[in-house]
């Protein structure tokens, strides 16, 4: 993976896929919401859980591919 040094700190770069992760968790949760309350997904916790795992997945893809 890696790190980035930011005035001697190093953050790690899964820190900063998962932190940007949820922003678009966050960002996008109105359609997650508008899903669970009309009734299409039985358990939203683990629903929650699985999109924001994907989400981490979708980021870190974008990492890998321009190299970040």
């Amino acid at each position: 993976m890696g790190e980035f040094n930011f005035y001697d700190i190093y953050i790690p770069t899964l820190l900063l896929q998962a932190i940007l992760a949820y922003v678009l968790y966050r960002v996008l949760g109105p359609v997650w919401q508008f899903l669970i309350a009309s009734g299409w997904v039985i358990l939203p916790s683990l629903f929650n859980l699985c999109v924001y795992i994907m989400l981490v997945m979708l980021v870190h893809g974008i990492f890998l591919f321009f190299g970040i």
